[in-house]
């Protein structure tokens, strides 16, 4: 009789008669047997009413302690409650003899990730794991420890034992999973391969992401454009796919694709910098030299401190003979701190074609400190010397260039001339 009462006042709540349900169950609790409190006790921890489950849990903990099931529910009422402590306190009361035992362990290895003790989780799953060898859940239970800690050389193996027979736990697909752990581990090509499994069973956004960089990162670019692609049609806000989209055309060559994506990441970005400077570099490619100029100062202006966009910029004025605007702009970055190597050289280039040959001098011996191994530089500046009439340090250039390439007839006759003038 009582268990018909129990099961309909159980029934009521399911069917969203929750409070005329509760009262019942209120009622009749002190009438039920233990087993039957127990049950109700199951079924308020489901709906989610853990502090009558844990009242009821406790009491029969206490009248039955030996009953490792109960205690095993109640540590789990303990970790909602977020009574870490008690919850250890109560699963080291397990023995080791007991066939719940391996349970007690993989409930204190969360317990423990949980605290942050990931050496002490993993101690207790490997000793799961040798008592239980067969049993996925333990593999799974490694596998996503050493996802999350980072350690997926690790993580690997634990998930592809289970992946065949269980392709998702828990809400965890592990195709996608197993995605992940190989691209980290720079297994790009064998990474695509679980990703295509994972989309196959669950098109979710961040699968197609993390599909789409990883075969951006290996080097398949036209799987790349195809899975950010998909993932833009489905959700074009998902703005960090826009910038690897946009490269994946390059790669193919196709810069007006890749110029165009850049645009339709900014929409939705308006601050994403990288995307600017990325678009900046396209432009320039493509030729639409006041379209880079546009992107490369909005560059700037998100971040003022953006050496590679101030040097890139630097080198559109050069090209297009802009070298007032060179000067300014290096010399304002200089205002606010910023300093570079190229810096240097592009004053000494924009002073040089000015004819200001003391100005290009002086940062043209700035600049050879850190470019005196650079051909380009060297060739440069050893004519920029001969130009300027210091045919002395010139030579000493032109004697090292000379040496890095022997064979530079040019550099060579160059060098008998200014060996007669000595």
């Amino acid at each position: 009789m009582l268990n018909s009462v129990l099961n309909e006042a159980i029934d009521l709540v399911n069917k969203g008669k929750t409070e005329q349900g509760l009262e019942l169950l209120e009622n009749i609790l002190p009438t039920l047997h233990d087993e039957e409190k127990l049950q109700l006790a199951d079924q308020y921890f489901q709906w989610g009413i853990v502090d009558k489950a844990h009242t009821i849990v406790e009491e029969l903990h206490f009248l039955y302690p030996e009953e490792i099931q109960i205690t095993l529910f109640l540590a789990e009422i303990f970790i909602d409650l977020e009574k870490e402590e008690q919850a250890i306190e109560l699963l080291n009361t397990i023995p080791v003899e007991h066939e719940f035992y391996p349970q007690a362990l993989l409930l204190l290895a969360d317990l423990y990730q949980m605290q942050g003790l990931a050496e002490v989780s993993e101690h207790k799953l490997l000793e799961a794991k040798q008592l239980l060898p067969e049993e996925f859940i333990i593999d799974f239970a490694l596998g996503e420890l050493y996802f999350h800690q980072g350690q997926y050389k690790h993580a690997i193996p634990y998930y592809e034992q289970v992946v065949s027979e269980h392709p998702e736990i828990s809400g965890v697909q592990l195709a996608q999973r197993l995605g992940e752990c190989l691209s980290a581990n720079g297994q790009f090509e064998e990474a695509l391969d679980y990703y295509q499994h994972a989309v196959d069973a669950h098109e979710d956004l961040n699968t197609l992401l993390g599909y789409g960089m990883t075969a951006f990162q290996g080097g398949f670019y036209k799987t790349a454009i195809q899975q950010l692609s998909k993932l833009k049609e489905i959700d074009p806000q998902y703005s960090s796919l826009y910038l690897y989209l946009a490269k994946a055309y390059e790669h193919e060559g196709y810069l007006d694709e890749s110029l165009e994506t850049v645009q339709q990441g900014i929409k939705i970005d308006e601050f994403n910098k990288e995307l600017f400077l990325f678009g900046g570099k396209i432009a320039i490619k493509l030729g639409r030299i006041d379209e880079a100029e546009r992107l490369l100062r909005e560059t700037i202006a998100i971040d003022p401190s953006h050496l590679e966009a101030i040097i890139t910029l630097s080198h559109v004025f050069l090209q297009d003979e802009r070298y007032d605007e060179v000067i300014d702009l290096i010399n304002e970055s200089k205002r606010y701190g910023e300093e570079d190597p190229q810096f240097e050289w592009n004053l000494a280039r924009a002073y040089h074609q000015k004819e200001e040959f003391s100005q290009a001098l002086n940062h043209y011996q700035l600049a050879y400190n850190f470019f005196k191994d650079q051909r380009e530089f060297l060739h440069e500046y050893a004519y920029f010397l001969l130009e300027d009439g210091q045919r002395s340090e010139a030579k000493k250039i032109f004697k090292q260039l000379l040496k890095n390439d022997p064979s530079n007839v040019e550099i060579g006759e160059i060098l008998l001339q200014l060996e007669d003038d000595f």
